[in-house]
C-alpha cells in the first residue's frame, strides 16, 4: 500500500497547503504573525527551488554571525538523519524549535524532504500544550528547557511511541537525564553547530545503548587539530573543513567524548582549569543537596590569580547550611585550583533566542564582585 504524500501542513493549528504556500504571500486568505510569516516564507523558499539560505549563528559563545548556507548541505544533512532513523512518508514530526535558527530550520527541511507530517507551534515551555490532547507524532526536537517542562507535566506517555526525540542545544543536568532514563522511546543528544546544519553526531540518553560518547553520523569525517579541538568534513561542511573550539578526546575514527570549549578555559595562578568540567560537578552537586537550578563556571579578574574560578547560581542565595554542604562536595571531587573561590548568585540567566544560556550576557549584567 502506497503511503500519500503530505500536501500540507500545520502551522499553529491552522493548516496551510505546499500549493497556496508556493504563492505567498498572494494566495493566503487569512492572517498570520510574524513568527507564521517567516515559517512560511521559509517553506515558500524551500518548495521554490531557492539554493541559499541566510541563517545567524546562536550567539551563545559570543557574537552571532551572519552565516550562507546552500541548499545541498541542508539537503545532505537532512538525508542523513532521516536514514538514521528511518524517516519517512506518513511520519509525523513536531516542529517546536525556533525556525528562523538551524535547529527548527533543520526539521523543516527533513519534514519537507522525507515528506513528513507537519506540526510546527511557535517554541514555549512545553510545546505539547499548543497541540491537541490527542496528537500522536514519531519524531520531535526539543532543547533540554521544553523536555524537561513536558516531563514534569506529566506528559512523558505522549512520548513513548516516537521513533526518535532529540534534545540539543545546551547541556542535559542530571536530573533531567535521570527523568530520560525512564523513557522507554530512544532519546539523543545532539551536538552540531549552524556550520554544520545542525547535528553531526548523536549520542544515546537511555535504554541498554545509552552512552556518553557521540557517534558521528556515516560519511563525515572528524579528526582534531593541535589544541585537541574537533574537526570536521563532508557534504554537509559543503566539503570544507570546519574547525571547532570543543575539545574533544577521539574513541576511533566516528566516536568521540566531548571534553569542554577550548574558549571556556580559565588561567587560574597559572593552571588551566576547564570551565565546564567544574561546571559537571557543580551541576550534581547542587542536585545532592536539593538545589537543582542552573548553574555556570567562569573565570573573573582576580589581582593574585589573574582569573578566579567563580560560580554563578541562577536564583537566591543558598541557606549558609547549604552553601557549606555544597562547598565541602566541591572540595571532594575538584582539585585545589578548580575549586570555585566565590558563589554568585544571579535572579535569572540571560538567554539567547535559540534558549541556550548566554553566558556573555549574563556575566555583562553581573556587577564586578566587590
Amino acid at each position: 500500500m502506497t503511503t500519500a504524500l503530505p500536501t500540507s501542513l500545520l502551522l499553529n493549528g491552522r493548516e496551510f497547503t505546499y500549493a497556496a504556500i508556493q504563492q505567498y504571500p498572494a494566495q493566503l486568505a487569512v492572517p498570520v504573525n510574524g513568527y507564521e510569516a517567516r515559517v512560511l516564507d521559509f517553506v515558500r523558499q524551500w518548495l521554490t527551488g531557492t539554493q541559499e539560505f541566510g541563517l545567524t549563528t546562536s550567539g551563545s559563545t559570543g557574537t552571532p554571525q551572519p552565516l550562507t548556507l546552500r541548499r545541498r548541505q541542508l539537503e545532505a544533512s537532512a538525508r542523513r538523519t532521516g536514514d538514521f532513523f528511518d524517516l519517512g512518508p506518513g511520519d509525523r514530526a513536531l516542529v517546536c524549535l525556533n525556525c528562523e535558527y538551524i535547529g527548527g530550520m533543520m526539521m523543516l527541511v527533513r519534514g519537507l524532504e522525507r515528506n513528513l507530517h507537519l506540526t510546527i507551534v511557535e517554541p514555549q515551555g512545553n510545546p505539547l500544550d499548543l497541540v491537541p490532547a490527542d496528537a500522536e507524532f514519531d519524531f520531535a526536537a526539543f532543547v533540554p528547557l521544553q523536555l524537561r517542562a513536558l516531563l514534569q507535566a506529566g506528559q512523558a506517555g505522549r512520548l513513548e511511541a516516537m521513533k526518535a526525540i532529540l534534545v540539543g542545544g545546551a547541556v542535559v543536568d542530571p536530573a533531567l537525564a535521570a527523568a530520560i532514563g525512564a523513557l522507554r522511546a530512544p532519546v539523543y543528544h545532539t551536538y552540531g553547530m549552524t556550520e554544520t546544519c545542525s547535528h553531526v553526531a548523536l549520542r544515546r540518553l537511555n535504554g541498554p545503548d545509552a552512552t556518553t560518547a557521540y557517534r558521528v553520523l556515516t560519511g563525515i569525517a572528524a579528526d582534531q587539530d593541535e589544541r585537541g579541538c574537533l574537526t570536521l568534513r563532508g557534504d554537509i561542511t559543503d566539503d570544507q573543513l570546519i574547525v571547532t573550539n570543543d575539545q574533544v578526546q577521539l574513541l576511533d575514527a566516528h566516536t568521540f567524548e566531548w571534553l569542554g570549549r577550548a574558549d571556556f578555559v580559565i588561567n587560574s595562578g597559572g593552571v588551566k582549569v576547564p570551565a565546564e568540567k567544574v561546571e559537571l560537578v557543580l551541576d550534581v552537586a547542587l542536585a545532592e543537596i536539593g538545589e537543582s537550578r542552573r548553574c555556570f563556571v567562569a573565570g573573573q579578574p582576580d589581582e593574585r590569580l589573574g582569573q578566579a574560578v567563580t560560580a554563578f547560581i541562577e536564583g537566591p542565595a543558598l541557606s549558609a547550611a547549604r552553601a557549606q554542604q555544597l562547598r565541602e562536595l566541591l572540595a571532594a571531587r575538584l582539585g585545589r585550583y578548580e575549586q570555585p573561590r566565590q558563589l554568585r548568585y544571579v535572579p535569572e540567566f540571560q538567554t539567547t533566542p535559540t534558549g541556550k544560556l548566554d553566558r556573555p550576557a549574563t556575566l555583562r549584567q553581573i556587577s564586578p564582585a566587590e
